[in-house]
């Protein structure tokens, strides 16, 4: 059994969306800051060191061997902070209008003067250059830049850090429902969780990313949130979260990546998962980024955003096209359950038809219509009901078949009989009788019970029970028609195709060709790089291999046709080899096949 598939086994999974709490809608606005010049030299030294590991282009002391072996993880770091502020990096580096800081101070100041007159409040988050007294930091700095810039008070700008206990957290929460505190900045683990000042929320912003979605989901929640009045009365019921992305940073993908992981927990908890893996991408914080992905975003380079671009439409339609197999394959069982339900009752309405005919040619009727009661029991002479109700009273008080049937008589031609069978009542075991009367089908009368205090209805019973089979026939065809109409709508469902797969087989040549192409351009550099030529050879790994072919055949290497033919393995990696009668400095630079 697949995860999701014991997942939702053991549980009942559902979202706010789905018990219908009403809250606000979150509409994300990703805001792309472009490098400023600062950040645009230290993207160049972060790609040396990934290449070099020379941590002196970084300012600092070689790295340790324990260093060396967290490499990336310590570029990776780098870069959070680079993107975040240069000044995180070293407090010489100065001010820049264009950095992220002064993107966040005017986006705050936009929302504060827009809900000014309902007193709206903002959330800031940063798990990095979190507040700390007497000392810079990135919440201060923004702080200053809204009041030196913005003209806002200071004393409505707070940090969640300075309120060191329960009783003034409360204090600061319940100032930000009445409006007074209007920008709250935070972590994600001090203000993400517990915090319920959602009254007057109409903006979140996120200066970085988390590093798992449901911390993202727990910061958006303190102003996603039911209770939200302001957001449903002056601002569409929707919250703006706006996350601050640098071009050329970590930001942009970090944030895609934790959409993809987002994508998929949801739909292993929903149940609609249509791929059973998932392409992290190689980040986290305890490895930072691979070398490859690394060097592409800082680069610039967007085929990674484009290759997440179409993994996600790529999964959206794979899990469409499961949820149709799914329904399919559903329906084709109950198609194929509801045939056979259709087969087995036509035929037990045609033997229960042969009965009642049966029934009818032999049974006797007295003067005003009604079936003659012709019981007879094995070994019991008697006719008269009163008399044969007893003797069945007694049968049903003293045998016992032990499970199996047991024949006592006939009526009309169709045997009668009695079970005993085993129940539990109370914990205690319990045996009791059960009468039918057998034509191709077992029929009773009140269960198979015989009336205990009347004589005359325990000697009717079976009488009743074959005069009860018209009915059963009626209730039978009244069923064969509702399962042959179900049939008919079932059938074109299970004929039908999905009509995407085409689309689908599209995307997924294009997200091969990208992947292929990011594998070729993203390769971390190798220490030998192998020439290209235009006649195309064998890379034979072997010096008197290769001095032989020279011999043989000049200073031109020879091509595959001269010398692999049919016999090589197909195991084997072909690579290009340089021409060894064109000079060095003609040759042009090798690929991999």
């Amino acid at each position: 059994m697949h995860t999701h598939y014991f997942y939702n086994e053991i549980t009942d999974y559902r979202t706010a969306e789905d018990v219908g709490v009403v809250r606000p809608d979150k509409r994300e606005i990703l805001h792309n800051i472009p490098p400023t010049p600062d950040q645009e030299v230290f993207i160049g030294k972060l790609m040396e060191f990934a290449k070099s590991g020379d941590a002196t282009i970084l300012g600092r002391e070689q790295l340790s061997e324990t260093e060396e072996k967290a490499k990336m993880l310590i570029a990776t770091d780098y870069a959070r902070k680079m993107a975040l502020d240069m000044r995180m990096i070293d407090p010489a580096y100065g001010d820049h209008p264009d950095n992220k800081a002064s993107h966040c101070a005017k986006m705050i100041a936009e929302y504060y003067h827009r809900y000014d007159a309902q007193k709206g409040t903002q959330f800031v988050f940063s798990d990095l250059g979190t507040y700390q007294p007497g000392q810079w930091s990135v919440y201060s700095e923004i702080k200053r830049k809204l009041v030196e810039d913005y003209g806002i008070l200071a004393h409505e700008i707070r940090f969640i850090q300075e309120f060191k206990n329960e009783k003034s957290k409360r204090a600061v929460i319940e100032a930000m429902n009445d409006g007074r505190v209007r920008v709250l900045f935070g972590s994600t683990s001090m203000l993400g969780t517990g915090v319920n000042a959602q009254q007057r929320a109409v903006a979140v912003h996120h200066l970085d990313t988390p590093w798992r979605p449901s911390d993202l989901a727990q910061r958006d929640g303190r102003a996603v949130r039911k209770g939200n009045e302001i957001a449903r009365l002056y601002a569409d019921n929707k919250v703006d979260v706006i996350i601050y992305a640098v071009e050329k940073s970590l930001d942009s993908y970090k944030f895609n990546l934790l959409h993809c992981k987002q994508t998929f927990i949801s739909q292993l908890k929903s149940g609609a998962m249509g791929a059973r893996t998932i392409d992290e991408g190689s980040m986290d914080e305890k490895s930072g980024m691979n070398f490859s992905e690394y060097m592409a975003i800082l680069s610039g380079n967007t085929d990674l955003l484009d290759k997440a671009r179409l993994e996600k439409k790529v999964a959206a339609l794979e899990s469409e096209r499961k949820s149709f197999n799914r329904a399919k394959h559903e329906t084709e069982n109950r198609l194929l359950e509801m045939t056979n339900h259709l087969v087995f009752d036509k035929a037990a309405k045609e033997k229960m038809s042969e009965d009642w005919k049966k029934f009818e040619v032999a049974a006797g009727k007295d003067k005003e219509g009604n079936y003659l009661n012709a019981l007879v029991l094995d070994g019991f002479p008697s006719r008269d009901e009163k008399v044969l109700g007893a003797k069945l009273q007694d049968i049903d008080k003293n045998v016992n078949t032990g499970g199996a049937p047991q024949r006592i008589g006939e009526l009309y031609g169709f045997e009668v009989s009695v079970t005993t069978e085993r129940m539990m009542s109370e914990g205690l075991e319990l045996t009791q009788n059960r009468f039918s009367v057998k034509g191709n089908y077992k029929y009773t009368h009140n269960h198979g019970q015989i009336a205990k205090a009347d004589k005359e209805a325990a000697a009717r019973n079976f009488l009743r029970a074959l005069e009860h089979i018209p009915q059963t026939i009626a209730q039978y065809g009244i069923r064969i028609e509702e399962q042959e109409q179900k049939v008919a709508q079932m059938q074109p469902i299970v004929a039908k195709e999905w009509k995407k797969e085409d689309e689908l087989k599209q995307l997924k040549s294009e997200l091969a060709a990208l992947d292929r192409k990011i594998q070729l351009k993203l390769a971390p550099p190798e220490p030998e790089i192998v020439e290209k030529t235009t006649n195309v050879s064998v890379d034979v790994g072997n010096e008197e291999v290769l001095s032989k072919y020279s011999s043989t055949y000049g200073q031109t290497c020879p091509t595959t046709n001269d010398i692999v033919g049919k016999q090589l393995s197909s195991e084997r990696e072909f690579m290009p080899f340089p021409r060894l009668d064109v000079a060095k400095e003609e040759r042009q630079k090798g690929f991999r096949i």
